[in-house]
C-alpha cells in the first residue's frame, strides 16, 4: 500500500491514537487526510480535513462517505472503554456503549466505504484493535468483549473484501498513553509508536501489527491450552 499520494480517513481523530495516526499520515507523504470526529471543531491538526463524524449515527456515516469519497485509506479508530459496568455489578449501558462504537461503529464505516475504496482499486482498511482482543478482563469485561468482536469482524472484512483487492489490517496493542488508559499506571507505549508501526504495516502490506511485547504474547498464549486465572 502506497501512502505517498493517498487520501485517508481517521475516526476519532480529535485525540489520542487518533491524532497520531493524522499526523503519520501526513508524514508518510498523503495528499489528504480527513480528520473525522463527533466534534469536528476539537480536530487541531492544521494540515488535516476535519469531518464530522458519529460512528453511532447511520445518517452521519453516510453523509461523511459521501463527502470523503475520495478515500483510499479508512482507518477505523474511534472507540470508547466502556465505564461502569463491572463483571457482577454496575449497569450494561457502559458495555452497550463499547459494542455500539467499537463494533457496530466500526462495521458501519467499513460497510460505508468499502465501494469507494473499491472505485479506488481497494485501498486498506486499518481497524484499531486491543491486547483484551485476546484476554477476557474483569475489569473490563464491556470493552473487552466489543474488542473481540471486532477482532472476528476485522478477519471476516479482510476476507469478504479481498477480492475488491482491500487490504484490512488489525492493529493490537495493551496500554497506550492516552486518556483511555488515564486510570492505570500499567506500562503504556506511545501513541505515535502506534503510529508509526501501522504506517510500516500498510507500507509492507502486514495484516497485522502486534505493538508491544505483552501483546506479542497475549497473542502466541492463544494456541495454549486454558489454565487457571491468573494476571496477566
Amino acid at each position: 500500500m502506497e501512502i505517498r499520494g493517498s487520501v485517508a480517513i481517521v475516526t476519532g481523530a480529535n485525540r489520542g491514537i487518533g491524532r497520531a495516526f493524522v499526523r503519520a499520515l501526513l508524514d508518510q507523504g498523503a495528499d489528504k487526510v480527513y480528520a473525522a470526529a463527533r466534534n469536528p471543531d476539537a480536530v487541531t491538526d492544521p494540515d488535516a480535513v476535519p469531518l464530522r463524524l458519529d460512528v453511532t449515527d447511520p445518517d452521519s456515516v453516510a453523509a461523511a462517505a459521501e463527502i470523503a469519497d475520495d478515500v483510499s485509506v479508512v482507518i477505523n479508530n474511534a472507540g470508547v472503554g466502556g465505564p461502569g459496568t463491572q463483571l457482577l455489578t454496575g449497569s450494561f449501558d457502559g458495555a452497550r456503549q463499547a459494542m455500539d462504537v467499537n463494533y457496530f461503529g466500526t462495521w458501519a464505516v467499513a460497510r460505508a466505504f468499502a465501494p469507494v475504496l473499491a472505485r479506488k482499486g481497494g485501498g486498506a482498511v486499518v481497524n484499531m484493535l486491543s491486547l483484551a482482543s485476546w484476554v477476557g478482563q474483569p475489569q473490563f469485561p464491556g470493552y473487552a468483549a466489543s474488542k473481540a468482536a471486532q477482532w472476528s469482524l476485522t478477519d471476516a472484512l479482510r476476507k469478504g473484501l479481498h477480492a475488491q483487492g482491500t487490504l484490512v489490517v488489525g492493529v493490537h496493542t495493551g496500554f497506550v498513553d492516552t486518556e483511555l488508559s488515564a486510570w492505570t499506571d500499567a506500562p503504556k507505549i506511545s501513541p505515535e509508536l502506534v503510529a508509526d508501526l501501522t504506517m510500516d504495516a500498510l507500507k509492507h502490506d502486514r495484516l497485522e501489527v502486534l505493538a508491544d511485547e505483552q501483546t506479542r504474547a497475549a497473542k502466541a498464549a492463544l494456541s495454549a491450552p486454558v489454565s487457571r486465572p491468573s494476571e496477566f
